[in-house]
This record gives structure tokens, C-alpha cells and sequence, in this order.
């Protein structure tokens, strides 16, 4: 296996996580999460 085959599979790889990651971002059960993640630095203790 050469160099350039395995920066294809990184590539490879790499993109399928980045699909991966926006598919969970996206979902609509993560929503309130995410909300309540932004609203954090806003909160007063």
C-alpha cells in the first residue's frame, strides 16, 4: 500500500465522518440540546 492510497481512505473517511456528524446535527431530537448548549453562557448563576 503506497502513500496515496491511504491519503485517499483518510479522505475517504474523513468526509463519511463529516457526513455523520452533520446527520446527528440536523436531527430533530438534538434540537432542544443544542438550545439549551447556545443559551448556556447567557445563564446567570
Amino acid at each position: 500500500m503506497d502513500i496515496n492510497t491511504l491519503r485517499i481512505i483518510t479522505t475517504v473517511a474523513s468526509f463519511i465522518m463529516f457526513i455523520g456528524i452533520l446527520v446527528w446535527v440536523w436531527r430533530n431530537r438534538n434540537t432542544s440540546d443544542f438550545k439549551d448548549a447556545a443559551n448556556l453562557p447567557f445563564k446567570d448563576d
